[in-house]
């Protein structure tokens, strides 16, 4: 009796991942071909390919995926902790690229250069996080720290929490940015309040609050262009 099973050596060459990969560059690869090599292996039922397909399936997507906690991962059928841990090592590493190439020379001289400072690594989350920027009297960039993770719209955020770790960087001024999961950045009457709270307790410490960003899906809106801070 045939066996139905596939795996990876049951693929002809010119369609494996890695063969691909190697023949024609990582961008031409589709998300489930990249995702399958940092999976490495299938199951005895199914190639790589497919595991990578039906994970992107479960999950909603490379947007879901990126959010997703190990537990969760593991929850998919053929997905062990080491394969899980792989996918979130993948994701981890993109993100400290992408991070650390821009803060390695960004100065901040726009709502737009903060922006694209966190854009990536902020735009597909499914809560949201509280980050702050920590910038030098040259307006450089000195440091960065998430100082809260919301419900999926609410971000809970105490001005003590914020101008203690800019205190303990010696910041001159601060940028405050944080993601709306829903994609739209429009600001909330929280949001506005909330700054309104930080830019009070910045004018007492001698710290400025130069802006307030929401990042949406590749949108953002500056608190401080829109003149509600």
């Amino acid at each position: 009796m045939e066996s139905s099973n596939l795996t990876l050596r049951d693929v002809p060459n010119d369609e494996r991942p890695r063969e691909r990969m190697m023949q024609y560059g990582a961008q031409a690869l589709s998300n489930a071909e990249l995702l399958a090599i940092l999976l490495r292996t299938g199951t005895y039922q199914e190639s790589a390919v497919h595991l990578a397909q039906r994970m992107l399936s479960q999950s909603g997507g490379l947007r879901s995926l990126v959010d997703m906690s190990l537990e969760q991962l593991t929850e998919i059928k053929g997905i062990g902790k080491a394969k899980g841990l792989q996918v979130q090592a993948g994701i981890e590493l993109g993100r400290r690229l992408a991070r650390t190439a821009m803060k390695d020379t960004v100065t901040v001289r726009s709502p737009k250069d903060a922006a694209d400072l966190l854009m990536e690594e902020l735009r597909y989350l499914q809560k949201e996080h509280f980050v702050c920027l920590f910038l030098n009297t040259k307006n450089h960039v000195i440091g960065q720290e998430t100082l809260s993770m919301g419900s999926l719209n609410a971000s809970i955020v105490h001005p003590r929490e914020v101008f203690r770790a800019a205190i303990k960087r010696s910041s001159a001024s601060i940028i405050c940015v944080h993601n709306h999961p829903s994609g739209d950045p429009t600001p909330s009457p929280e949001d506005i309040q909330m700054t309104q709270r930080l830019v009070e307790a910045g004018d007492i410490v001698g710290i400025d609050v130069l802006d307030h960003i929401v990042i949406g899906d590749q949108r953002f809106v500056s608190l401080k262009e829109q003149g509600l801070m």
